[in-house]
């Protein structure tokens, strides 16, 4: 594409380190420098080391609002934001609702975005992950609990939770060494490895979901399209809404 690299350099630096989406990468990376080509140019050394873009930007953009991340931390996946979609279509009216395993707080802020009216809880277990968790929250008006899952939220909210969000670890065991090099050497194994089967953290989920949902209260996963029968089997009567992705 001669005339986007004659529009801007960038696009080829990138692809001399071997970045793939160097159109994307650099339209990513103007909108976080613009014109500072000195932390361009350290971007562009951080791709060529293997570094995640989002970390050597430290920042994320994940349905339409900015997330500060960094290295150790898992990357909010635009694959996940179906998930808000999903789960405001479920509970517009939702008062009290909960990210589960909010790592950085992606989810949690663009709930908090789009459901001003709410008070919105994140949990996760990763103290690295919840440093970040804590400044965005700061920032998008979220609240931010340390343990594992349910465990985590204060006991007041036990059969308060109108709406409980999780883009929970699902990757199976044997499918860890697929995901890409420069994002399997950044983030936590905890973030995404799940277990046989990659649905381990779902079934520690379900089994105390029932305490923490409203009556009307529901759950929103997601699960890839080869666990969608498994995991509908897991939650056979239960209030879950899973999202295939």
């Amino acid at each position: 594409m001669p005339d986007a690299l004659a529009s801007d350099p960038l696009i080829g630096r990138l692809r001399e380190v071997g970045c793939v989406f160097a159109e994307e990468e650099a339209a990513e990376i103007r909108r976080v420098v613009g014109d500072d080509e000195q932390r361009a140019d350290a971007v562009v050394a951080a791709r060529g080391a293997g570094i995640p873009l989002e970390h050597a930007l430290g920042v994320a953009l994940f349905a339409g609002v900015e997330i500060e991340v960094g290295p150790g931390v898992f990357v909010p996946r635009a694959r996940a934001e179906v998930l808000v979609d999903a789960a405001v279509a479920a509970r517009p009216d939702a008062r009290v609702v909960v990210d589960l395993g909010t790592g950085s707080g992606a989810i949690a802020a663009a709930l908090a975005t789009r459901l001003p009216r709410a008070a919105v809880y994140g949990v996760d277990l990763d103290p690295h992950a919840l440093a970040y968790a804590v400044r965005n929250a700061a920032r998008h008006h979220f609240t931010v609990h340390e343990g594992d899952w349910w465990d985590a939220l204060p006991h007041e909210l036990r059969g308060r939770v109108d709406l409980a969000v999780a883009y929970l670890p699902h990757v199976p065991t044997a499918r860890l060494a697929d995901i890409p090099g420069d994002y399997r050497a950044h983030e936590p194994d905890l973030s995404v490895a799940g277990g046989p089967d990659g649905l381990d953290p779902l079934r520690h989920v379900l089994a105390d979901l029932d305490e923490w949902l409203t009556p009307d209260g529901v759950l929103v996963t997601l699960v890839a399209e080869e666990q969608l029968e498994t995991a509908r089997a897991l939650s056979e009567g239960r209030r879950l809404t899973l999202v295939v992705g």
